[in-house]
């Protein structure tokens, strides 16, 4: 049994582990999570394409093919093998396969791929999508050059072993891009919930758009209250699984000054996305 520090006075939360994600809590976990994702993505799509068509496009494009370009200098870009883990509507596939990276998206819902086939248009043919639990790869180890994902691992059931998994497919030398935030650790500590409540705050004040506006918060907090890494010191947490993945890592804890809107900023302050970036360098 794991246990895990609750702010309330006198609680202590503890759980059973479930180790890769097996047995009923497991399958009920990813139950609920199908439902939940399949039911939001028209909505989630839509902020996809609002990214695509304003300014947000270039700053991602921008900077993903700046990672990655650093990491193959010489490399033709149709000559590396490109993954989007959670790829949910297509924004990073999107913005990759422009650029002629070749890319697979996988997501664990149709749902989610039916919505990023359509906001792909004529580059659909160019994105090799596939339906794909992102902590069970069906690819052979060594498939890919790069792995990117973003807003994913907080929600999985079982994140230690998608990051084993995410290591196999890499080729050696590969590149990991994993953008994420503390998402949700406001249920769980005292001061991310007064920082939570300080940004609903603020996007009341200045009239902000409220990025939770048509959401389903309940829903995704009970979601969020049995995500084992809603309890968990990130992105310190994943460093340590990553180092002992045999992968170079490091995080970039001030990547949302260069991609995140104001609106995201206000909405967001106080669960500021970063960056875990990886180099896949161990023998396998």
């Amino acid at each position: 049994m794991d246990e895990f520090y609750d702010p309330t006075p006198g609680f202590v939360i503890t759980a059973k582990a479930d180790r890769y994600g097996q047995g009923r809590e497991g399958e009920s976990y990813r139950q609920e999570n199908i439902a939940y994702w399949s039911k939001r993505a028209p909505g989630y799509s839509q902020v996809n394409q609002e990214e695509l068509s304003g300014g947000q496009r270039n700053v991602w494009r921008n900077l993903l093919d700046g990672r990655i370009r650093e990491c193959f200098p010489g490399r033709a870009r149709g000559d590396i093998r490109l993954l989007d883990i959670g790829a949910g509507p297509g924004f990073f596939s999107i913005i990759l396969a422009e650029l002629g990276y070749r890319v697979t998206a996988v997501d664990y819902t149709e749902a989610m791929l039916d919505q990023a086939r359509k906001n792909a248009g004529s580059l659909a043919g160019q994105i090799d999508f596939r339906q794909m639990d992102a902590e069970a790869l069906s690819f052979a180890n060594g498939s890919f050059d790069v792995a990117v994902s973003r807003n994913l691992t907080w929600n999985l059931n079982d994140p230690e072993r998608a990051y084993g998994e995410w290591a196999r497919v890499l080729k050696q030398g590969g590149l990991l891009l994993n953008f994420d935030a503390n998402w949700y650790r406001y249920l769980y500590d005292a001061g991310a919930k007064e920082g939570h409540r300080a940004d609903r705050e603020k996007v009341r004040t200045t009239g902000t758009a409220d990025d939770t506006a048509g959401t389903d918060v309940a829903a995704m907090e009970r979601i969020a209250r049995k995500a084992p890494l809603s309890l968990r010191d990130r992105p310190g947490w994943d460093l340590e699984i990553l180092k002992g993945l045999g992968m170079q890592v490091h995080a970039e804890t001030d990547i949302w000054k260069e991609v995140w809107t104001r609106q995201e900023w206000i909405n967001n302050a106080s669960t500021p996305m970063f960056l875990v970036c990886g180099r896949k360098v161990s023998a396998e």
